[in-house]
């Protein structure tokens, strides 16, 4: 038992120098100060000027080594090493990519490193080594370091005690908005969304101009903070309306567009929130009339190569069907990624697909988190941009303090010239008589009163100095330098003056480096915006042709000409195609489509695909569900204000229906039925009336009948209206009309051949519904027969006449001469050999161009 006892262990005797802990608070202790090590040495970026440290330090490390934007390229490798001697000292490939990244135009919106060689793609591709590659500052990093020799940060000894490195850099513009950040730390992460550098300045600049509001006013009363006098306490709920009035939202580099604009302005007022991202794409028509889907630009920090792969396994698998051919034809000149499309398909249906199943649409979730003091904190925009303005504050005033020292120094040398050179001959004679220079400089500041620094000033100056003119340049350098320490000093005393300062050097930024937003922010969120927000309202022209092809144009795209010329191509028509009817409407207006049979279908203009004027546009079928046999017959574009209560409907054979315009706001994508329509019967026109106007009639062999609206009564969608006009055998309505009751208009006649003419509407007496009507126009072999006629006034602008071939000529209404009923009219267009007038178009108050 004695030998158990004495071979125990023997209880371990602690050091009366450490105390026990328990393991618990130890490890919080330790892995605190892990944590708060990686988030203010890695991790985070400073609120003042957006940088980590490892940025910070491959920027100074150029900075010191020379390497400037107006500098020639250095291997990286050599910038590496000198961040890795002298500052940094962690691995080799950490700095590597941070300085990379730095010189990508697809990851910084303003990159602050000129690389040369492979720094990677927006494909994913690695950057060459190194060793390959090459790097300088570029123009706006040097913005950064702006004034940074003029003692306007702090200093601190590197992680050895060799070197001094700056704890932040000057940063005349606010890198952390611009440039944006992103990293992941101990308990947290930040991810801040770059912006355009012009509206952060006008966000700055208001925040200045408007110190009620910003509370950065005259410096009384506030707080200190590292040896400055900060502004007041700021307000516990910021204005963040008025400065999204100003940022608009994130700008990304790589363009794309930004949805739902109340999300964007709730991550500014909380500092968190998730911003959606589209890409931008575009539907268009193929030479051989087929669609694609163009893809010019991806939502931030989206792999292209990827996004491609992802849209080829969507094929594969039939998740989206309908396309035929997938290419990327990106190169130096931007992206493009080409999604061909078969000729069923639907386009805007399949991009929907493509939205929804591929990185095309996605989430930026924001998260402004920085450090403040080496603080980390969740920082709204109102609060960055505050920050940012106090850090600039605070560098002019260390900067101008730093002017100020030097000035006085100069001020005090160039007095103790002036003193030496106001008694000159003493001077000299003092120097010679002196055995050496110390014993010169000692009778100097005795005898005329100068300072040790003064007197060797004197000694050291040179014997040229002394010429008139020379002795002129130290008076009014002198003079000069009391100007600049008193302007100094002004600025110095004066918070509001900084401010201006810190204003004018932001607008001059924005002047040398201020471009064009790239990323479009719109109001709506997907899926709930209102399409007329996202859509631009504008006049257009849709054309359809009897074979069932329409396209939308812009309202400009058929230049006026003068009477009786052959007119510009309207379309490249297919074999046996006709043009039917051309609408001058609003991208905003319903369009209606009226078939033959007498059921209509509603789209929205914008819904109808955009072309060019020469192009044969999209067959209609792809867009509305028409029955078997169905054809349109009349398309009806009708805005929110139109003031119609009815719509107003007619056959070829002269029969007329009145419908309330009610029964037409529910239309399905199947149709609905218009008007009964009998089998030899086909509809021909729809117009919206009030109820209260009169009706006017023309048939193809010339005849016209105006009678009151009041003669036909209101009826139901399924009833087949009544006789509008008795024709005879052959003859059949080419043109209808709604007119006011006192209407000082004309009635435009054209025919077949090409000829037209205007005749006074009063022309015209009223008779009964169901007439034979009275003559219009005198048809004869050289005019053909009438094919359109059409109420002009002084409110019409242009007149757009197409041709069965495709041929359109525009010409002013005013240009058409007013004749009498029995006569032929004009020549308004010359047509080729075989060639009709189809159709015409009134273009109301568009002037001439």
């Amino acid at each position: 038992m004695s030998e158990a006892k004495e071979s125990s262990p023997q209880p371990t005797q602690i050091s009366p120098n450490i105390s026990p802990t328990a393991i618990t608070a130890e490890m919080e202790k330790s892995y605190l100060d892990y944590a708060m090590s990686v988030i203010v040495a890695r991790a985070l970026p400073d609120a003042r000027d957006g940088l980590k440290p490892v940025q910070r330090r491959i920027i100074y490390a150029m900075h010191e080594q020379g390497i400037h934007a107006s500098s020639r390229y250095v291997k990286c490798a050599a910038v590496v090493g000198e961040v890795l001697k002298r500052y940094h000292p962690h691995g080799d490939m950490a700095v590597y990519d941070a300085l990379v990244r730095m010189a990508q135009d697809f990851s910084l919106r303003y990159p602050l490193v000129d690389g040369q060689g492979n720094f990677g793609s927006i494909d994913g591709d690695s950057p060459a080594a190194m060793r390959y590659t090459e790097c300088r500052l570029s123009k706006i990093a040097d913005e950064v370091l702006a004034d940074i020799d003029k003692e306007t940060v702090d200093f601190i000894p590197n992680y050895s005690g060799d070197y001094w490195e700056p704890v932040l850099l000057p940063a005349i513009l606010p890198n952390l908005l611009l440039n944006g950040a992103a990293g992941i730390a101990v308990g947290m992460a930040t991810n801040i969304p770059p912006h355009n550098l012009g509206e952060v300045v006008d966000a700055l600049v208001h925040l200045i101009d408007h110190p009620e509001e910003t509370v950065l006013q005259k410096a009384t009363g506030g707080e200190e903070r590292e040896g400055w006098l900060m502004p007041a306490q700021f307000e516990a709920t910021p204005n963040i309306e008025e400065l999204t009035e100003i940022i608009k939202g994130p700008d990304f580099p790589t363009g794309g567009q930004i949805y739902n604009h109340q999300e964007v302005v709730q991550s500014y007022a909380t500092g968190k929130g998730a911003i959606l991202m589209r890409g931008k794409a575009e539907i268009e028509e193929t030479k051989g009339g087929k669609f694609q889907i163009i893809i010019t630009e991806l939502p931030y920090q989206v792999n292209k190569a990827l996004l491609v792969a992802k849209v080829a396994q969507l094929v594969k698998d039939k998740k989206i069907e309908g396309v035929s051919d997938l290419r990327d034809e990106s190169d130096r000149h931007g992206l493009r990624v080409v999604v061909e499309l078969k000729k069923e398909a639907r386009p805007q249906q399949i991009l929907n697909l493509l939205y929804k199943h591929t990185e095309l649409q996605k989430s930026f979730n924001a998260n402004f988190v920085a450090l403040v003091d080496n603080e980390p904190k969740t920082m709204t925009l109102k609060m960055i941009l505050e920050e940012f303005v106090r850090h600039r504050q605070k560098v002019v005033f260390r900067r101008a303090l730093y002017l100020l020292r030097k000035a006085k120094e100069r001020e005090h040398i160039l007095q103790g010239l002036k003193i030496a050179l106001d008694h000159l001959d003493e001077v000299i004679e003092t120097i010679k008589k002196s055995p050496d220079a110390e014993v010169a400089k000692g009778r100097l500041m005795k005898k005329f009163g100068l300072t040790d620094i003064q007197a060797v000033a004197i000694l050291d100056m040179q014997l040229r100095r002394l010429a008139a003119l020379e002795r002129q340049k130290i008076e009014d350098e002198l003079k000069e330098i009391i100007k600049t320490i008193a302007g100094l000093e002004d600025l110095l005393g004066s918070p509001v003056k900084i401010l201006e300062t810190v204003k004018q050097e932001l607008t001059a930024i924005k002047e040398r480096y201020g471009d064009p937003r790239r990323t479009k922010v719109y109001k709506q969120g997907v899926g709930e915006w209102s399409d007329e927000e996202l859509i631009q309202e504008e006049r257009v022209i849709v054309s359809l042709t009897k074979g069932g092809y329409i396209k939308r144009l812009p309202a400009d795209t058929y230049r006026t000409q003068g009477r009786g010329g052959k007119g510009v191509t309207g379309g490249s028509l297919r074999e046996e195609d006709e043009q039917s009817q051309l609408i001058n409407c609003s991208t905003h207006d319903d369009i209606f489509f009226f078939t033959n049979q007498g059921r209509v279908y509603k789209l929205k203009a914008w819904d109808i695909p955009e072309a060019s004027r020469t192009a044969k546009g999209t067959a209609v079928v792809n867009l509305i569900n028409l029955e078997a046999g169905e054809q349109l017959s009349t398309v009806l574009s009708l805005d929110k204000d139109n003031g119609a209560q009815y719509l107003l409907m007619v056959t070829r054979q002269g029969t007329i229906k009145k419908t309330s315009l009610e029964d037409f706001a529910n239309i399905r994508r199947s149709g609905i039925l218009a008007i009964k329509i009998s089998s030899e019967d086909e509809l021909g026109w729809v117009k919206p009336t009030s109820g209260e106007n009169e009706i006017i009639l023309t048939t193809s062999r010339g005849k016209a009948i105006r009678f009151s609206e009041k003669k036909v009564r209101a009826m139901g969608r399924n009833a087949g209206g009544v006789r509008g006009i008795n024709l005879r055998s052959g003859d059949y309505v080419v043109g209808m009309d709604i007119i006011d009751k006192n209407s000082t208009a004309d009635w435009l006649t054209v025919t077949e051949m090409g000829l037209g003419k205007k005749t006074p509407l009063k022309d015209y007496r009223l008779q009964n519904r169901g007439g034979s009507g009275i003559t219009t126009a005198k048809i004869t072999k050289r005019t053909g027969p009438v094919v359109s006629a059409r109420v002009v006034d002084d409110s019409t602008g242009d007149i757009l006449l197409t041709s069965s071939q495709g041929q359109v000529i525009r010409l002013p209404a005013k240009d058409i001469s007013t004749m009498g009923r029995s006569t032929q009219g004009v020549r308004l267009m010359r047509l080729d050999a075989g060639d009709t007038v189809a159709a015409i178009t009134v273009f109301e108050g568009i002037e001439e161009e």
